[in-house]
């Protein structure tokens, strides 16, 4: 009986056997997949690379002193701009003071009573003013460069193009016929139809604007100018000003005619026989001038004989127009793009080298 208990207590039962047989191989499958586990991933590529952390050091410290460098730049930029707006202040003072002492010489000249002392005075003072206004002009010109104005592009590139940008009477004609709205037919004719806000926001519009915008900041600070725009007739930019050469020197005068640049609204065809006219009869002539157009004209001075004009009309109108050019101008040409119109880069690319001018097709991100 005693025996028959004690083997009962050492019987084991097997379902307890099993259970600790998972338990152990679980904990020991998780140990095996710690030790194999590869610890070195979760350490950072930059430790294990001093050569690669040196570099990332070097390009945050270029970068640091990049910024620096904006910083100081942007700040001499801003000095120089109130040193320029503080001369064109005092010259227009002085300005005004050579028309005061001017109309006082005049009213001694004509005063009998008056000294040759009074006079040679007020002579030597307006000299003496004329020199300090041309130095005062000197000095803006060598803060400001060649340029009157500034034309920011997209991004910080220069621009180089082999336009002849000099001369003393520059003339800019800016074609705004409604082929300017587009560069495909068939968006011309949806464009057309559309009101004048949308006329001017045009894209290739836009483009033709930017150049024109370019151009003026290319002018010498001692030259003149005009811009003309054109289609079926022609007109100065700055009303009544036609016959008139503007200062670039006058900044606010030119800011005027860019933005009356701008509110202009492409429409009808292209006559440049009467354009051309009007450059001819000019006095004095231009010795330099900017064609921005997109083909060859549309209508002559005789009119349209049809509502279509075949390539070999055009042609025939161009090389009409052409005649009526003053000889010896360099004739510089941007030709923005146009379907339908295969001839016009071939024919302007001869006036540009005929007339020892230019010529450019801008890409689709010029100016």
């Amino acid at each position: 009986m005693a025996s028959n208990s004690k083997s009962n207590r050492r019987a084991v039962n097997p379902l307890s056997l099993a259970f600790l047989d998972v338990m152990f191989c679980g904990f020991g499958a998780v140990i095996l997949i710690f030790l194999i586990m590869d610890h070195a991933s979760t350490i950072s590529p930059e430790a294990n690379n001093p050569d690669l952390t040196a570099e990332i050091n070097l390009l945050q410290e270029e970068v640091e002193d990049g910024q620096v460098g904006l910083v100081q730049i942007r700040n001499t930029l801003s000095n120089i701009s109130f040193d320029v707006v503080t001369a064109e202040g005092l010259a227009r003072q002085i300005t005004e003071q050579i028309d005061t002492f001017l109309q006082e010489l005049a009213a001694l000249e004509n005063n009998s009573l008056a000294t040759e002392e009074d006079v040679a005075q007020l002579q030597s003072d307006i000299e003496a003013l004329e020199e300090e206004l041309l130095r005062l002009q000197a000095s803006a010109f060598e803060q400001e460069g060649n340029s009157v104005r500034q034309f920011l592009g997209d991004g910080n590139r220069q621009y180089l193009s082999g336009l002849f940008l000099g001369g003393q009477r520059i003339l800019v004609l800016v074609d705004t016929s409604a082929s300017m709205l587009d560069s495909t037919l068939v968006n011309i004719i949806r464009t057309r139809n559309m009101d004048n806000e949308l006329k001017k926001n045009a894209p290739k519009w836009q483009r033709v604007v930017s150049t024109v915008d370019w151009v003026s900041t290319q002018l010498p600070i001692t030259s003149q100018y005009q811009i003309w725009s054109f289609n079926i007739d022609y007109e100065a930019v700055i009303s009544g000003t036609e016959g008139i050469w503007l200062e670039a020197a006058d900044r606010d005068q030119l800011n005027e005619a860019i933005e009356n640049v701008k509110n202009l609204v492409p429409d009808n065809g292209t006559n440049m026989e009467k354009i051309f006219k009007a450059v001819a009869n000019m006095s004095p002539q231009p010795d330099n001038i900017f064609l921005i157009t997109d083909g060859l004209p549309t209508i002559g001075d005789r009119g349209a004989s049809s509502s279509l004009v075949s390539p070999s009309e055009r042609i025939e109108l161009f090389g009409e127009a052409v005649e009526e050019l003053p000889q010896g101008t360099p004739v510089n040409i941007i030709l923005m793009p146009l379907e339908g119109d295969p001839s016009a880069a071939a024919v302007f690319w001869q006036l540009a080298q005929y007339t020892k001018g230019s010529f450019l097709t801008p890409s689709s991100d010029w100016p």
